[in-house]
């Protein structure tokens, strides 16, 4: 993304999302900093508490982003040197990397239609030496649960699922990241519930889980009944800013009515490019009643990807190709004995259209119009 460039439609409205919460931002900022609380204090355990409970789940724990989530996740569950982990390369590669990190074997499969995991290819990639599947909820989906559920219990696998992208998004009536023994988020300015910075947090039912990630986060540390610190094992520092709770606990109210708005996005955007025949849209926010998505990307799959994207940069149309490279195709990252055809097309076609509260009517039609327009 080009910040140096005066868009029409950017992709992200971060300018335009603070300038609506500028007042309460700053509030909740100047008490944190007045009251000195910068490190594991109140905000965070309130915005703990508020993800908890929306989640529907038991803990949440915050660090201090969605790959350190998944890193201590895995070392929470036990996952290490020579363990495999199924999981997809159709993802941001920290999916991949924290298996890589704790010492473990990524196992990659395919994706479906619909960019989330292939469940029917899960079996044919378990071996004696798999300890868990991983998988990523792209784009604001949630997996086929039911079926990987199902698949992990039989043999005796753990689910640690990647939900930075799916905050809010259910399967089945269920919320992403209350399926499996954890669900790991991320709050990059990008997402649907995004901070200033850096930001993560691990939700479990599990209150065992819940403190190895806690001892995980602050270097192993805790106090015992004497009030004494005792450290239980090597840690990182990986805590979740006290400002930047704050700061997420401010948009908290406010993420329902985005949800609600992104989904009406994706609704126009379906209905003023369901005619054109040269791109794939995904599913409609009503099409499929065991899906809620909340539609943290609007996805296309786009005949002439690259032209399209340059026509819509000059019209002024920001839009994101992520990941033009497969990753199990990066050289230098040692996956490419992986055959995934669908993934590898995926990478030639995909490209991500603005999606986000702050859009207007008239941005939303100029995308559409820009669209039809280049492929007339």
């Amino acid at each position: 993304m080009e910040y140096n460039m005066k868009y029409k439609v950017p992709f992200v409205g971060y300018k335009l999302q603070y300038k609506n919460l500028k007042n309460e931002i700053s509030r909740v900022i100047e008490d944190t900093l007045n009251r000195g609380d910068l490190i594991l204090r109140k905000d965070v355990e309130e915005f703990e508490r508020n993800l908890a409970s929306f989640v529907g789940t038991k803990y949440a724990v915050g660090v201090n982003s969605g790959t350190d989530a998944l890193i201590f996740s895995l070392k929470a569950a036990g996952i290490g040197s020579g363990d495999e982990v199924i999981t997809v390369s159709h993802t941001f590669v920290a999916s991949i990397a924290a298996i890589c990190h704790v010492g473990a074997i990524p196992i990659l499969i395919d994706v479906r239609e619909d960019f989330n995991i292939d469940v029917n290819k899960i079996k044919e990639a378990i071996t004696e030496k798999t300890k868990a599947i991983l998988p990523v909820h792209l784009n604001g989906r949630v997996c086929e649960m039911d079926k990987l559920m199902e698949i992990a219990q039989k043999n005796n696998l753990l689910v640690i699922e990647d939900t930075a992208q799916a905050l809010g998004a259910k399967f089945q009536g269920k919320t992403a990241g209350s399926f499996g023994i954890a669900g790991c988020f991320s709050f990059y300015p990008a997402k649907i519930l995004g901070t200033a910075g850096d930001a993560g947090a691990v939700v479990t039912d599990d209150e065992n889980f819940a403190e190895k990630v806690r001892l995980l986060r602050n270097h192993g540390q805790r106090k015992n009944s004497e009030g004494k610190i005792e450290i239980l094992l090597f840690g990182e520092t990986s805590r979740l800013d006290n400002l930047q709770a704050a700061i997420l606990n401010v948009k908290f109210k406010y993420l329902p009515k985005w949800i609600k708005r992104r989904r009406e996005i994706a609704e126009i955007y379906d209905k003023g490019l369901s005619n054109v025949s040269e791109i794939k849209l995904p599913p409609a926010p009503n099409s499929d009643p065991k899906y809620f998505d909340i539609f943290q990307n609007y996805v296309l799959k786009a005949e002439r990807r690259d032209e399209l994207s340059n026509f819509l940069k000059e019209k002024g149309v920001e839009t994101l190709i992520k990941d033009p490279i497969a990753n199990h195709k990066q050289p230098r990252l040692g996956l490419s004995h992986f055959n995934l055809p669908y993934t590898e097309k995926l990478a030639e076609m995909v490209i991500s259209l603005p999606i986000y509260p702050e859009l207007t009517q008239e941005q939303i039609d100029y995308v559409i119009n820009s669209v039809k327009e280049f492929y007339q």
